[in-house]
């Protein structure tokens, strides 16, 4: 049986909260939701919804590649977005990250995200 592994890199944002950016068990890696933040400075970005989403993707892209991952392992994501008049500019840059063997998921319109942001994306990864 293997246990839980917790997996964090300095190259996507701390964690703002009692929780890790990634959590491995098993074949399967769960990543946190995560915002625009800046890894190196902790700085949002703030210059729109594009610019929002690719600091997002990018900030899951450096958590999947400290575990071994890559977007082609991605089996589920859920996408949680402040309007949903921003669906088609999120959708828009997510088609640019997951380019084959695109994953499950569902997106949510909510109220607010963390420290009002416009999005915020979590996945679930799994390999062989």
């Amino acid at each position: 049986m293997s246990q839980k592994q917790i997996l964090n890199t300095d190259k996507a944002p701390a964690a703002i909260g009692p929780y890790n950016q990634s959590i491995k068990a098993g074949n399967t890696l769960y990543v946190s939701g995560q915002i625009p933040l800046i890894p190196e400075t902790m700085e949002l970005i703030t210059t729109g919804v594009v610019d929002e989403t690719h600091q997002v993707l990018k900030n899951v892209q450096a958590i999947l590649d400290n575990a071994g991952y890559s977007f082609n392992d991605v089996v589920k994501a859920t996408i949680f977005i402040s309007d949903m008049g921003d669906f088609a500019a999120i959708n828009e840059v997510y088609a640019q990250y997951f380019t084959a063997n695109q994953p499950a998921r569902e997106c949510v319109a909510v109220k607010t995200l963390p420290k009002n942001v416009n999005v915020e994306i979590s996945v679930i990864a799994w390999k062989d």
